[in-house]
């Protein structure tokens, strides 16, 4: 079931209204039935895989706490605990690679077989990928992760823990919610609040308007132009990446937002999973601000039991490309997304080399020529030690920096192959101005009138993700305006939503990007 679909307007308020009528000791067993109903719309295999990824995981949790508590010597529960979680992992992860990597797998030995000319191949297996698979697997992996260091107690209540698993606003694109969070909330009855309705009803209405009118307007020039890569080239393509950075910010961003809405009306706080990351001055601060359940996912239960950052400095450069290259491939099994994640990587080892590399020009003056320590030196005041002062074109420039650099990575990760983002790249060395300013940009599927309307939209957007980077809470300015002001922002965004958003058989964008992971 999709959110930007009619069965979801008529599916969303009957759960509501049951929920709140129901006694609070019973409402979190309908919201269970609710999110299986939901998630079985695409299938029933689907229900079954999950329920089983659940009754795992979470008899595993109980047998960490029953070994925890039990009578033996310490040395015999490690071991069993290490034993019991281990396969626990393995399990899950051997699920996870069968339906996402088995049939690249596939192909990668028949390729291999090809080249020796044995004549013999595999056959492909007839995989369908569920959706959301591996959101639930690490949120599910997450929880037996921190109930073996002790983190979290053992959920006894099965149906409890189901819901965990599978609550229906962020079963399939997350966000990645810790134990320590949802668990927890699931545990405690929600009271109805008219605010919670208020602010979840606005943060639905944002959600659906950076889906349907910013991110699905700009899939239809992104498939365009990445579809017919013999005909484009050039401006076409660079402005295609960047629309396509647009896209899958406000797709997955607009997904994010209206499970936080939805989860809100019922009573629940999801984790913010984005916080501006286009206005971010660095790689680094980039991925502290993009999918930021998943980012803390790898640091929290991969990066730092690598060793994080208290290894050395050539351990951790090492750590943070093996995650961001785990990164990639949890994305999808093609090698594009792998060079992906390791070119993000790469940027932030750069970042980290050419930020000492800079310290030690400016603090080590002792060792350059008088001539060279002048200019070094020109920034102290009284001795004390130099400081650079950031300016608004500093700043800027260190934006804009970044975003091209994160576009150039993007076009590995919408290329749909190594290969392909190879040509793509070649083909954009072609730069062609006047694309810019003949109109030629209206023929890539966008009337004149509508891409206007998504110059618009993107520029709402920039407006607001600039007042949250700079710390402003939105809502608590919107929710602060008068009731008229608000109702009339509502039904601005209903309005454009229903006049711009892109609907029917024609706009194949409409599903979600980040259902396919």
């Amino acid at each position: 079931m999709l959110f930007n679909s009619i069965h979801f307007l008529l599916f969303f308020p009957i759960v509501t209204v049951v929920y709140f009528l129901l006694p609070p000791k019973v409402r979190y067993i309908w919201l269970l039935i609710s999110s299986y109903y939901f998630y079985m719309c695409w299938s029933k295999r689907y229900g079954i895989l999950l329920l089983g990824v659940t009754a795992l995981t979470y008899f595993s949790g109980i047998l960490l706490d029953r070994i925890k508590y039990g009578e033996r010597p310490e040395e015999t529960k490690l071991r069993l605990k290490k034993i019991c979680f281990g396969t626990t992992v393995i399990l899950n992860l051997a699920l996870l690679c069968y339906f996402k990597y088995l049939n690249y797998m596939i192909g990668l030995i028949n390729r291999i077989l090809a080249a020796w000319q044995t004549g013999r191949s595999v056959s492909i297996r007839d995989v369908v990928l569920p959706v959301g698979i591996s959101f639930y697997i690490f949120q599910a992996l997450g929880y037996v992760i921190d109930v073996y260091h002790e983190k979290i107690y053992a959920e006894k209540n099965f149906l409890r823990y189901a819901l965990f698993v599978s609550f229906f606003p962020q079963l399939v694109a997350g966000p990645i919610e810790r134990s320590e969070n949802l668990l927890i909330q699931i545990g405690k009855p929600k009271k109805f609040s008219f605010e919670n309705l208020q602010r979840g009803f606005i943060l639905m209405l944002w959600g659906f308007f950076m889906k349907m009118v910013i991110a699905d307007r700009a899939a239809v020039i992104v498939d365009t132009v990445y579809g017919d890569t013999t005909t484009y080239y050039g401006m076409y393509i660079v402005i295609a990446t960047v629309l396509f950075a647009i896209q899958i910010y406000c797709d997955f961003a607009g997904y994010s937002t209206i499970a936080r809405g939805a989860a809100l009306v019922l009573g629940f706080r999801l984790t913010d999973n984005f916080n501006a990351p286009y206005f971010a001055g660095s790689v680094k601060e980039f991925w502290r601000r993009w999918h930021i359940s998943l980012t803390g996912w790898f640091r929290e239960y991969l990066y730092i039991p690598l060793g994080g950052n208290k290894k050395g400095r050539i351990r951790k450069e090492c750590n943070l490309l093996i995650v961001f290259a785990l990164s990639g491939l949890w994305h999808g099994s093609a090698l594009s997304y792998v060079v992906w994640g390791i070119l993000n990587g790469i940027y932030q080892v750069l970042s980290d080399i050419l930020r000492l590399f800079s310290e030690r020009i400016i603090y080590s003056t002792e060792r350059f020529p008088e001539k060279i320590k002048f200019f070094c030196l020109l920034e102290k005041e009284n001795g004390n030690k130099a400081k650079r002062e950031s300016t608004p074109g500093k700043n800027f420039l260190r934006r804009v920096g970044t975003f091209a650099l994160v576009c150039f990575s993007w076009l590995f990760f919408r290329a749909g192959g190594l290969g392909a983002a190879l040509v793509l790249i070649k083909r954009m060395m072609y730069i062609n101005w006047t694309v810019l300013f003949d109109y030629s940009l209206y023929s890539l599927g966008v009337p004149e009138g509508y891409f206007r309307i998504l110059c618009y939209a993107i520029g709402v957007l920039l407006i607001v993700d600039y007042k949250k980077y700079i710390g402003t809470d939105v809502m608590e300015k919107f929710m602060g305006l008068d009731w008229w002001l608000r109702l009339s922002a509502e039904m601005f965004l209903i309005f454009t939503i229903l006049l711009y958003g892109c609907y029917g058989e024609l706009y194949d964008t409409t599903q979600f990007i980040y259902f396919q992971f």
